[in-house]
């Protein structure tokens, strides 16, 4: 085994505390697990708290097929004042006064309700967005800005929670909670909003309740993840999504060796849903799928406890083909 590779292949969710990096969490899970190989799939900013789905060891692969998906936040929305970063973590740059209309909670719930659709969103200056090798954010505190192109997003729901005004700071803050597709960012509606109302807004707090599948309830802290360790597990297959086909013994052997297999010769079973620890074995959480594969199709395959691989459907070969093997399979936990 080489160096800094502990021989776990599993995904874990972290609660992720406000003040780390995403980065912070990944270099945290490398020390529990004593592995190099980790990434996470879908960044979190230093501020924002909750779900953060981090893959350990060869389940790193995983990531690729894991950070398109939709996600739900709640978010706290500053108005009266607008920061450099478009939260409570920058530079305030501009403070201008609250229209009256903003704080009443019919109006507010209105323009919230508003959000819901299909958008052109300009993503913040402070931002993991790479141009010509160098992200944003790394360019923004370097005093130079890059030039952003605005970004096609939806936001699918979008909800007040709350209303409070702060007489003292001038401030006022709605709570709100947005289901958006990939690639939005928060800060960027927070900021926008402000502009529509005629004042500024950043964000003053954020919780990522569901990236995908995760669900917040489902993440685990820093702290109960170095007790838990590989007893944290989540079943990768859940989390993909994709329809699942259980591998004989001669099957297994044949994709551990990246071969094609028969379309005709396997049995298609439904993306498992939420179970326990009750519903335990190899075949947990499964029910058969009658649906014919769709050309290009993605399919989990599982063999004993582990998600061994991808493959694509190929329909007019009537064949199978890998997309991503694993040397050592992805554990599914043991449950969700």
């Amino acid at each position: 085994m080489k160096r800094g590779q502990s021989g776990i292949s599993c995904i874990v969710g972290v609660d992720k505390p406000s003040g780390m990096s995403s980065h912070d969490v990944v270099n945290a899970c490398r020390r529990i697990f004593g592995e190099r190989r980790v990434g996470h799939t879908g960044t979190l900013d230093p501020l924002a708290t909750g779900a953060l789905c981090v893959c350990i060891g060869p389940a790193a692969r995983l990531d690729a097929y894991m950070t398109n998906h939709d996600k739900t936040y709640d978010v706290r929305i500053a108005f009266g004042v607008a920061t450099d970063t478009d939260d409570a973590q920058g530079e305030p740059v501009r403070a201008c006064e609250v229209p009256s209309e903003a704080c009443d909670p019919d109006f507010a719930r209105e323009r919230v309700a508003a959000l819901v659709g299909r958008h052109k969103q300009l993503p913040p200056a402070y931002s993991a967005i790479k141009r010509g090798g160098v992200k944003a954010c790394d360019a923004a505190r370097a005093g130079k800005v890059i030039k952003l192109e605005p970004r096609d997003i939806e936001i699918y729901d979008a909800e007040l929670l709350d209303l409070e005004r702060d007489h003292d700071a001038e401030v006022l803050y709605w709570d709100v909670r947005l289901s958006v597709s990939k690639g939005t960012y928060i800060r960027s509606i927070a900021r926008d909003l402000g502009v529509s109302l005629g004042t500024a807004a950043h964000v003053q707090k954020l919780r990522r309740l569901k990236a995908g599948s995760l669900d917040v309830q489902d993440c685990l802290s820093i702290e109960t993840l170095e007790s838990r360790v590989l007893d944290a597990a989540i079943d990768p297959v859940f989390l993909l999504g994709y329809r699942m086909a259980f591998l004989t013994d001669e099957q297994a052997a044949a994709v551990r060796n990246g071969a094609f297999l028969r379309i005709a010769d396997m049995e298609l079973f439904e993306a498992p849903c939420r179970f326990d620890e009750s519903d335990c074995g190899p075949m947990r959480a499964a029910k058969r799928s009658t649906a014919p594969l769709e050309d290009g199709e993605t399919v989990s395959l599982v063999a004993g406890n582990e998600l061994l691989a991808l493959y694509g459907a190929h329909s007019k070969q009537g064949v199978l083909r890998p997309c991503c093997v694993f040397s050592q399979g992805v554990i599914r936990g043991k449950g969700l």
